[in-house]
């Protein structure tokens, strides 16, 4: 049994994640039944397809990842324990020193 808490930032990102899946699927299938009253002409049936294709395929997508949890809301890094490397790299590169403020470039010494 997990016993985390999950915290009101959190709880409110779940909430809109699961709310945008629920939003795309309505869409896609809204799309699909023509509840827009497009006209039934080849060219908007068309369209209205591909967006109910592929709205719906992007609720499945995101679904997805909400439940194996690898939704990452901008730059989020995995908990870390001690030593470990963060999960999408480092924020900086190692060829940008920020502690030399000497002003020298590396290659004039």
């Amino acid at each position: 049994m997990n016993n985390k808490k999950i915290g009101f930032t959190q709880g409110a990102k779940l909430f809109f994640s699961l709310f945008m899946v629920l939003f795309y699927l309505g869409v896609a299938v809204l799309m699909a039944i023509n509840f827009f009253d497009w006209p039934p002409t080849r060219m908007w049936n068309g369209i209205r397809w591909f967006f109910a294709i592929v709205l719906g395929a992007y609720g499945i997508y995101r679904g997805y990842r909400e439940y194996k949890g690898e939704h990452t809301y901008g730059m989020r890094r995995k908990d870390l324990d001690e030593g470990d490397e963060p999960q999408y790299g480092r924020y900086t590169t190692p060829y940008s020193d920020q502690s030399n403020n000497s002003g020298e470039n590396e290659d004039n010494k």
